[in-house]
């Protein structure tokens, strides 16, 4: 009996998609995974990095996401199980805004249509149950008993290694070149080699545009920054007291997580750097004028926390203009493209992971949502125009 011929598929990307493609990819026997990566093992220079991400399914940007989200859930679960590793923290997701705020309306709508397990909070409920929060009159506050936080690089290691483990080849420090077509397959091009694949997964981020052109006029590259504050009494702000939080007032949308180093909170504010087209155009820190400026904010919000952030970094995300990803597969179903995260993409990468996956295996990839598609957003963007920049 002849040996079952593998499918080759090359993972360009070993970020949030890449890392989560490779673990799923990794665990079927017709399947052999290669994953290129041009910096370490789980850097510091991806848009992925920074400790946590918030989780939530009440989820403000609408009800399209919510099966996502809860899928994701899913498979969050799943790879802690596999890894053994503590990734998801359900500690709730705490949004707070004025009741005739879009994103609190749009968060409520998506805890009545899809039955979500909720907490809603007036004003003075919300003042009593959560006191950390500086509460401004009028607020209300709905606890999204899903939501939480994400480890990040935790996360991506525990899919990279469990990857490794089931075979997945996996280089590092190895930049790609081009991806290129040919008949019976494709080509990815690195410095050193051509390696052949049946089919590749573009799962580059940031850096996506340098290897699609068809991606130039869509995407551009929002700055995102991260802080981190000191209170006064870390206890009050540990895991198992104080939820992941969003918080909105007139043009800023503040967001964070609890303390996950014993010392500090994550608290920070949407950008304010124009957007740029290429990585090598993004800052890699703060100006001193934008660290008091997001310590005032912070102190504003949380009147127990020092307003001198304890640390910072700098990242950024590919967006498209209405936000919504990129899921795609090109006409001869021998590269599939996931990009245009836009932001709010970490939560999502379990799912997107798996549908790059299932894309490159099953012709079709049934059940993808043809929102994604890079032809739906080419259609869109004639209508919307390019990204512009702003919160997130």
């Amino acid at each position: 009996m002849s040996a079952q011929v593998r499918k080759r598929i090359v993972i360009v990307g070993l970020g949030a998609v890449g890392a989560l493609a490779a673990w799923r990819l990794s665990q079927r026997d017709d399947v052999e995974v290669v994953g290129i990566e041009q910096y370490g093992k789980v850097h510091d220079r991806g848009s992925y990095a920074g400790e946590s991400r918030v989780f939530r399914t009440a989820y403000h940007e609408g009800g399209r996401y919510v099966p996502m989200l809860q899928e994701s859930r899913r498979l969050w679960r799943e790879l802690e199980q596999h890894s053994g590793r503590e990734l998801y923290l359900e500690v709730g997701a705490l949004s707070i805004a004025q009741p005739d705020r879009i994103e609190m309306r749009t968060t409520l709508d998506t805890v009545r249509e899809f039955d979500l397990p909720h907490t809603l909070y007036d004003t003075e409920e919300l003042r009593r149950a959560h006191p950390k929060h500086n509460v401004h009159d009028g607020d209300v506050g709905v606890l999204d008993h899903h939501g939480g936080g994400i480890r990040t690089e935790v996360s991506l290691m525990a899919a990279l290694d469990l990857a490794e483990a089931a075979g997945a080849q996996l280089r590092f420090h190895t930049p790609v070149l081009a991806i290129e077509e040919e008949p019976g397959g494709v080509v990815v091009r690195t410095p050193t080699e051509a390696i052949r694949a049946d089919t590749v997964i573009l799962a580059s981020g940031s850096w996506s545009t340098r290897l699609d052109p068809r991606l130039h006029d869509l995407l551009r590259l929002q700055v995102l920054g991260l802080t981190w504050f000191m209170p006064t009494d870390i206890a009050d702000f540990l895991p198992e007291r104080f939820p992941a939080f969003l918080r909105d007032v007139g043009p800023v949308h503040f967001f964070g997580a609890p303390s996950l180093d014993g010392y500090s909170i994550k608290a920070s504010s949407n950008p304010t750097w124009p957007v740029a087209r290429d990585v090598d155009e993004v800052p890699r820190e703060y100006t001193r004028h934008e660290l008091a400026k997001i310590g005032q904010q912070a102190k504003e919000f949380f009147p127990s926390l020092n307003p001198e952030p304890v640390r910072s970094s700098v990242h950024h995300c590919a967006y498209t203009p209405d936000r919504t990803p990129i899921v795609d597969v090109s006409e001869s179903e021998r590269v599939v493209t996931v990009t245009g995260l836009s932001g709010h993409g970490f939560k999502f990468a379990p799912v997107l992971g798996e549908w790059a996956a299932r894309l490159a295996t099953q012709p079709g990839g049934a059940g993808i949502d043809p929102h994604f598609s890079l032809a739906a957003h080419l259609d869109r963007l004639a209508t919307v125009g390019p990204y512009r920049g702003g919160g997130h």
